[in-house]
């Protein structure tokens, strides 16, 4: 196997599992805080239940963070992997 196509299989192995996480952090913040909003509201936060922030704010606020951090974190893989785009 050449070193480009080393390189390729690397870069796609960091790339899946980058992706993954993301999509399980995605999920936890899409469904699971959701399904224990009931046992959430009991913590307040900012005055507001938990489970109530969550739905209305909390959530959208991960999930903005999660995308400038995966962005970074890609970027970081395809500059060590050799596949980075020159702006």
């Amino acid at each position: 196997m050449s070193t480009a196509n080393s390189q390729k299989v690397i870069h796609w192995e960091r790339t899946r599992r980058l992706m993954i996480t993301h999509l399980t952090i995605w999920f936890i913040f899409s469904f699971v805080v959701h399904w224990f909003a009931p046992q959430l509201n009991e913590i307040a936060f900012m005055h507001f239940p938990l489970g109530f922030y969550m739905a209305a704010q909390g959530s959208l606020v991960v999930f903005v963070v999660q995308l400038f951090f995966f962005a970074k974190q890609q970027e970081k893989i395809d500059r060590e992997c050799g596949m980075a785009e020159d702006l």
